[in-house]
């Protein structure tokens, strides 16, 4: 995928990644980006110049919650967790990406 085209593609799903990422485990920021660039493939890169606006604004709608803490490098770093509404949220946003991806297999297979 080209540099532009995993752009467009991240826009409208950087929130969703984020929740689903942090569903696994609480996280550092860096933490995040390296997971879903991990589970993609190297396919997605997450620009952290829209990562930590994304995780602060998560946080401000209470769907994420953060602490400090402490690093495997002995580093301090803020941990984010999903909350029980970013939980319900997660659940709503993969249904909605479901079936807008189902939607749009439709139309690019059609003859």
């Amino acid at each position: 995928m080209t540099p532009r085209n995993q752009a467009d593609a991240l826009r409208g799903s950087l929130d969703l990644l984020v929740l689903k990422t942090l569903s696994l485990e609480p996280i550092h920021g860096w933490g995040i980006s390296q997971r879903v660039q991990q589970i993609s493939g190297g396919e997605l890169e997450m620009n952290q110049g829209s990562l930590y606006p994304a995780l602060q604004r998560l946080e401000k709608e209470g769907l994420i919650a953060s602490d400090w803490k402490t690093t495997e490098n002995n580093r301090r770093a803020r941990y984010y967790e999903l909350t029980p509404a970013g939980r319900r949220v997660l659940g709503d946003e993969m249904e909605s990406w479901r079936r807008f991806a189902a939607a749009m297999d439709l139309i690019l297979h059609t003859g």
